[in-house]
């Protein structure tokens, strides 16, 4: 059983092409294909069909990536905007003191 992880380990390195081994299941060397959106956590295809995450909202990873891909740039817009709206304040408010 050793030798056989052992060499699941190793062939899904070679597929990936010798990548780090944090970007496959530490549990179970599969990739890590899944998101579980109630743990925010990268899981495998096994690990989605354990007891832990069954009843769990789950998505593709490139749909995840997307959706956060999204929430993030609106969150870096609406940034962007208070640190014009401040600049415009320090802005306004060195003039005045000269």
């Amino acid at each position: 059983a050793r030798v056989l992880e052992i060499a699941k380990r190793l062939s899904l390195q070679a597929a990936r092409g010798d990548m780090a081994e944090e970007e496959g299941c530490e549990r179970h060397w599969e990739p890590l294909k899944v998101f579980c959106k109630d743990d925010e956590a990268v899981i495998c295809v096994i690990c989605r069909e354990s007891r832990v995450h069954r009843a769990h909202t789950m998505l593709p990873v490139q749909d995840a990536v997307q959706e956060y891909k999204g929430q993030i740039q609106a969150h870096l817009q609406a940034l962007k905007e208070d640190r014009d709206k401040l600049l415009g304040f320090r802005e306004a408010e060195m003039r005045r003191s000269w």
